[in-house]
């Protein structure tokens, strides 16, 4: 199958990053989410996003704009019966998603593939929401979507190898790479990620060394990036500790223990750079 139209169902940072590459590749793209302030937040992002490439002269102002006019925000999710893909980037929870895909695997053609982006979720008991399971895929971007080339595809239990087919091809044409996963908790990015992060937790909370000097020694020494605690931070810490419950949960393996300094930051409210404060302190 040839995907033509695109729906986008979540209008945050993922969504409305995930919508911008559609555009930008020449889809036509509904970007959808529950009322208009989460929309006009979602478009304000693509724009100034989009405006960055033009100020960088890798677009020119016409084609911002002709990348903007190809996306429909809407709060209508009828607007599912138009769509060859529907890529659900909601609230990482069970219960919403399985709720949005029951719901959208009413609303959507026969022919429509439904599409998460969770992170961490198990793609066959989303599925499992649906009367059409063979054409239930997970496509887990990275954040931010219009830089990260990498899109994890993962395979229910039931996911036919012409979804799997059709998706691989549709990231090619957003020019990401797409790396084939099968349906464990993690996936493949959050399974060695996010353990990797509650170790260097760890070593803060047993008072090994300070979260400078942890990231310092990631970076210096491994060469990463970004430290692990800088990345914490930018990731949410709720968001960390959330994946890592889902490790811990889906493997039965106490290696995949939240660290109780992460617990007890989220409790605090401490979640990293969205709230001025985690490991670091920012400034709003």
């Amino acid at each position: 199958m040839k995907i033509k139209s695109v729906m986008v169902v979540g209008a945050g940072q993922m969504g409305a990053g995930i919508a911008q590459v559609h555009a930008q590749a020449g889809f036509d793209v509904v970007l959808h989410d529950l009322d208009d302030d989460s929309l006009n937040r979602g478009m304000a992002g693509i724009r100034k996003n989009v405006s960055r490439q033009v100020e960088k002269g890798r677009l020119t102002a016409e084609e911002m704009e002709a990348v903007i006019a190809r996306i429909t925000p809407s709060t209508a999710l009828e607007q599912a019966a138009g769509a060859d893909i529907i890529i659900e980037a909601i609230v990482e929870n069970m219960t919403s998603k399985t709720a949005l895909f029951a719901e959208l695997d009413h609303l959507a053609p026969p022919h429509t593939i439904l599409a998460s982006n969770t992170s961490s979720l198990p793609i066959t008991e989303i599925a499992a929401a649906t009367k059409r399971p063979e054409k239930v895929v997970g496509m887990h971007f990275m954040n931010p979507v219009p830089v990260m080339k990498l899109v994890e595809i993962i395979r229910g239990l039931a996911t036919d190898d012409d979804v799997y087919e059709t998706v691989a091809e549709l990231a090619g044409r957003l020019q990401k790479t797409a790396v084939e996963v099968n349906d464990f908790p993690g996936f493949v990015s959050n399974r060695v990620l996010m353990p990797m992060i509650n170790e260097a937790i760890y070593t803060v909370y047993e008072g090994v060394a300070s979260p400078e000097a942890v990231d310092e020694v990631m970076k210096l020494g491994m060469n990463h990036p970004m430290g692990p605690l800088t990345l914490a931070d930018f990731i949410g810490l709720d968001t960390c500790l959330f994946i890592m419950e889902t490790l811990h949960e889906g493997f039965g393996d106490d290696k995949y223990r939240p660290c109780p300094l992460l617990r007890k930051y989220v409790k605090a409210g401490w979640l990293g750079k969205k709230a001025g404060r985690g490991f670091y302190i920012y400034e709003s």
